[in-house]
């Protein structure tokens, strides 16, 4: 049940009421920023809310079950602290949001209507819409560990322990050429295979991007260098002369962990686990299969 305090109860009995609503967000990186759908600033809970953005909000969905809530909320890229660059970063993404409704007139009376998360973000051009989740949507989120082939370890953490500053597996390099959007010319890789950055990170190390990294989708060899193609493309420019590093990718497959990373003790999957055409399978006289003998030699 929400409390809501006595003073806003009585504003609320009242004919005419002045109230506005209050998002608080917190961002990945801890930042705390405030919005209002009012003309001008207020403050929540200490919070400046700032009303530059234009927020907006929909309707919101919520039941008496533990079904998660839903709703939207619509705004423009404006201001310090919400721009592209800072949803390009990821430091918007799972950012906890509280909702509150606030008596403009006398700020002091305030309520939380609700907490959520911010889910999937969109954009066009200069607008964006971003979903709010109920905390109840955390309930079907994953827990634990899944039976798969794959590996369920991140490359280079306290379970895969595969060191990513040994030069095998890492190297600095220096952009060259014009850098498109998302297709960079890295010098200094020509030691290493064409794929081996594949799935892999670059981090930027010099220049007003410094300490961006961004994911590799694709790694090529080419006479001009070796081309870095990225999942998505850099917020700001990188230009040529760029220092950056690069680290090996994995796609998670028992034989990469072996024959690339030579790490086979510490894979984190169940690679010799029967998969769906072996559970349907059947024997089959004068074949030779399923025979009872051992899956794996």
């Amino acid at each position: 049940m929400k409390h809501i305090p006595e003073a806003l109860a009585g504003h609320l009995a009242g004919r005419v009421t002045t109230l506005a609503v209050c998002w608080l967000v917190r961002r990945a990186d801890g930042l705390v920023l405030g919005f209002t759908d009012h003309d001008r600033p207020l403050t929540v809970a200490g919070t400046p809310c700032r009303p530059e953005n234009g927020l907006e909000a929909t309707a919101v969905a919520q039941g008496p079950g533990l079904a998660a809530a839903g709703g939207e909320v619509a705004g423009s890229l404006s201001g310090p602290g919400l721009t592209d660059a800072d949803l390009d970063a990821g430091l918007w993404d799972g950012a906890e949001v509280e909702v509150h409704v606030v008596n403009w007139a006398v700020p002091d009376e305030t309520a939380m209507l609700r907490r959520a998360v911010i889910g999937e973000v969109t954009r066009e051009g200069r607008a964006f819409r971003a979903e709010l989740r109920g905390l109840a949507h955390l309930l079907g989120a994953r827990r634990g560990r899944v039976f798969a082939q794959g590996c369920d370890a991140d490359l280079g953490d306290a379970r895969c322990t595969v060191d990513l500053d040994d030069p095998a597996y890492s190297a600095t390099g220096t952009l060259s050429g014009p850098a498109q959007a998302a297709d960079l010319i890295v010098d200094g890789l020509d030691g290493f295979a064409d794929g081996w950055f594949s799935g892999g990170r670059l981090e930027v190390l010099s220049g007003p991007a410094s300490g961006l990294a961004v994911a590799i989708a694709r790694h090529d060899g080419t006479a001009e260098g070796a081309r870095l193609r990225l999942w998505l493309a850099a917020p700001v420019s990188l230009d040529p002369g760029t220092q950056v590093r690069v680290t090996a990718g994995c796609d998670k497959r028992f034989a990469t962990c072996a024959q690339k990373f030579a790490n086979a003790v510490n894979f984190q999957g169940f690679p010799h686990m029967p998969g769906t055409d072996f559970v349907l399978s059947y024997p089959g006289r004068n074949t030779g299969e399923n025979d009872g003998g051992a899956l794996v030699p």
